[in-house]
């Protein structure tokens, strides 16, 4: 897939833009002053695959907060998220953040954003500038009327300026609305404007459900233009779920290594659980890491012969499955073997 040629920085350890490959996000949801469930929801983030983690800083403690997360978890890089108080930014560059997300519009006048510069200048952090259509400039929704993708692009732009006339450059821009379509516009119109690297978001997407469709839909959209370098699929859910989704979405474009699975919605033909199998075959592959293509087909019918390019499949019998390879038959199993057959294949691979 053909990515938009973007410049690269360094967000901890991950390199972002640059045709690296895309990152995964999420964002900590426990009571910031309850450090411990802070660090607990990190250790799970990272066990799950998130590869860069956000909290929101507290005006009183971010500090202390931001220790304790990185302390815990130093290997997984840590996003400070600020909101109007240009103190906290560089409090949070100072306490070991790897990043700081600002809105350069809603922090203050040019020297408070300088000042924000010139601490991640001296620490060798880059600057998320974070757009989205509750946090548009006076002058700019005036303009617009509504937080139009014309109006979000020009956010971004006019925030861009503002860092590139301090002679800062080590910055990426998410531009984010709750409306699916307003996102993709907005993303496209400012990809055409600049080279920095682009976070994707759909902001306030939903529940686990909603959220994740969505997030697919856009993602989907801007992904298969080029666009994007690092992703948080935003759910009303468990931040872990959040990871999940957001490797589902990247494995299902072929952005990433692990299975790609594949299952038929069945007919009348079928005479197995294959709702069953196909859940407890997803699930028992959810932390493979093998690039590897998986199909559970309910019959004969669209069995080898539909997925004859998958490496291991499952296709439905009465009672029983016959296990194949690249097409090949090797073997009948009875159904309640299925699962645990299939997955000896793979760990055979």
């Amino acid at each position: 897939m053909r990515r938009q040629k973007t410049r690269k920085i360094k967000i901890g350890g991950v390199t972002v833009g640059g045709g690296s490959p895309i990152a995964i996000q999420s964002m900590l949801c426990a009571p910031l002053h309850d450090i411990e469930a802070n660090v607990r929801q990190t250790r799970a983030l990272y066990e799950a695959g998130c590869q860069i983690n956000r909290v929101a800083v507290p005006p009183e403690g971010g500090a202390e907060l931001i220790h304790a997360i990185k302390n815990a978890c130093p290997q997984l890089p840590l996003v400070a998220d600020i909101q109007f108080d240009y103190r906290l930014a560089i409090e949070s560059a100072y306490a070991g953040a790897d990043k700081i997300r600002i809105n350069p519009g809603n922090i203050g006048d040019q020297e408070k954003v300088r000042q924000v510069v010139a601490a991640c200048r001296e620490k060798n952090l880059p600057i998320r500038i974070g757009v989205n259509s509750g946090s548009l400039e006076k002058e700019i929704l005036a303009k617009h009327r509504r937080p139009t993708a014309q109006a979000l692009a020009e956010s971004a732009m006019l925030n861009i300026r503002l860092l590139e006339q301090l002679d800062f450059d080590n910055y990426l821009v998410a531009i984010k609305s709750s409306d699916v379509f307003t996102t993709v516009e907005a993303y496209r119109l400012a990809a055409e404007q600049t080279d920095c690297p682009f976070h994707l978001g759909v902001t306030e997407a939903g529940t686990a459900r909603m959220g994740l469709v969505k997030s697919a839909a856009a993602f989907g959209a801007l992904l298969c233009d080029g666009i994007g370098d690092t992703l948080r699929v935003s759910l009303t859910a468990d931040p872990v779920e959040e990871v999940y989704a957001a490797r589902d979405i990247l494995r299902g474009l072929g952005l990433s290594e692990g299975p790609r699975f594949v299952s038929c919605p069945t007919c009348g033909r079928c005479q197995v659980d294959l709702f069953r199998i196909a859940r407890e075959v997803e699930e028992a592959l959810r932390d493979c890491q093998k690039d590897v293509k998986i199909a559970i087909m309910g019959c004969a019918v669209n069995g080898p012969g539909e997925a004859r390019d998958a490496d291991i499949g499952l296709a439905g019998g009465k009672g029983e499955m016959l296990l194949f390879r690249k097409g090949e038959p090797l073997r009948k199993v009875p159904e309640a073997e299925a699962v645990a057959a299939l997955m000896a294949e793979v760990e055979g691979l």
